[in-house]
């Protein structure tokens, strides 16, 4: 038995593709049509008014050695509907068959990386950590965890993601150790003794009591090395949460411990963080909302074959360029065979976002590392708002 899941050979050799593109492929190789073409991604709508691109390295991973050029934004751009991403040019016949998954790739990962922007965007300067690989299929769960770095949470909780990324993984202690513990007092004073000292002791202080008075029990335990408490309460029993914060919050001053930092998961979104964030100093663990975040639905189109622009309806023809001012942001995306100058609002340097990364199968230069797109990411989410909506 195995996982119900791909290798890289059979996604590479075209298993993992809609069986239209597997048909059209062997309708051209049978009537020997080798044509060349540029293929554009793009995305009409999306959840958000913006996204974030991510999934280039995979995809240039998949494409490596084949006959084919290829043109993107850099990793982690922040992007608005209708700006073209990515364009491979080649042999149609060469890349065909690869639609799907690359795909696949592009349109997971930027919803995750949009999602996690967005919460970073809610969170302010508050911690903001990842805690959704266990709603996801094991086997893409570090996908998961790099995208939602890249995006803009400070850390994620999954060892191996947390391996990818260079970084220690983060996260505090499951209900389950209180329990089999037999209650908050021990479980804190045996993770005290067995964890490194460089680990910060978070103590989840909703598993049997109401919260106030374990989080006093936690701080008596531990004193000035409890970092933090964890509120995780589920929304079924939850109240007003921030009053229950502001509650915790004066009980922990009063006693003494105003160090101690509170910390929140269970069901965020942005949203609630928005809400929460007045009342909430140590940061926040969000899990589904941002693994199982929707889909940047970009799609793959022809617009130019054998040199001539063509497209079908819906779609403006030909390779273009995507342009972005240095200076003030503006953009704009143009024919490619257009010639541009200075920018037009405020008379700036206007820059190439699309730009060549592979030719003939050659990754033209190493991808930069998730610590590198991440603060690329952050640099850009001030030209966005949450309120946009598509």
């Amino acid at each position: 038995m195995s996982f119900f899941t791909a290798d890289f050979d059979e996604i590479r050799s075209g298993k993992i593709t809609d069986v239209y593109f597997e048909r059209a492929h062997r309708v051209l190789e049978a009537k020997n049509i080798r044509k060349h073409v540029r293929a554009e991604f793009m995305a009409k709508s999306m959840p958000s008014g913006w996204g974030v691109f991510a999934g280039l390295e995979e995809i240039l991973t998949l494409l490596e050695g084949l006959p084919l050029n290829v043109r993107s934004v850099p990793e982690g751009t922040v992007f608005r509907p209708f700006q073209p991403v990515m364009e491979i040019e080649g042999i149609y016949n060469d890349f065909d068959v690869l639609e799907t998954p690359v795909l696949g790739l592009m349109c997971q990962s930027s919803g995750i990386a949009t999602k996690a922007a967005r919460c970073r965007i809610a969170a302010g300067n508050m911690q903001l950590i990842s805690f959704g690989a266990r709603r996801m299929h094991p086997a893409v769960a570090p996908m998961v965890e790099r995208a939602a770095y890249v995006g803009g949470c400070d850390g994620v909780a999954l060892v191996k993601g947390a391996e990818l990324l260079g970084l220690p993984p983060t996260g505090t202690m499951p209900h389950a150790l209180i329990i089999v513990m037999g209650g908050l007092v021990p479980a804190v004073k045996a993770f005290d003794e067995v964890i490194e000292h460089d680990v910060r002791r978070v103590a989840l202080v909703d598993t049997f009591q109401d919260e106030k008075f374990a989080a006093l029990e936690a701080a008596r335990t531990l004193t000035d090395r409890l970092f933090a408490v964890r509120l995780d309460t589920p929304g079924s029993r939850r109240g007003d949460f921030g009053q229950i914060l502001r509650e915790v919050r004066w009980e922990l001053d009063r006693a003494g411990y105003p160090h101690v930092k509170l910390f929140v998961s269970g069901g965020l979104d942005e949203k609630k963080i928005m809400e929460l964030r007045g009342s909430v100093d140590g940061g926040f663990g969000v899990g589904t909302a941002i693994s199982s975040a929707a889909t940047i639905d970009y799609s793959m189109d022809i617009v130019e074959v054998e040199g001539e622009a063509v497209a079908k309806r819906g779609k403006n023809s030909g390779s273009k360029h995507y342009l972005r001012c240095r200076d003030c942001g503006a953009e704009r995306v143009i024919a490619i065979n257009q010639p541009y100058g200075d920018c037009e609002a405020c008379g700036g340097v206007m820059e190439q976002v699309l730009a060549p990364v592979m030719e003939g199968g050659e990754i033209l230069s190493a991808p930069p590392g998730p610590a590198k797109i991440r603060e690329y990411v952050l640099g850009q989410l001030s030209r966005v708002d949450l309120a946009e909506d598509s």
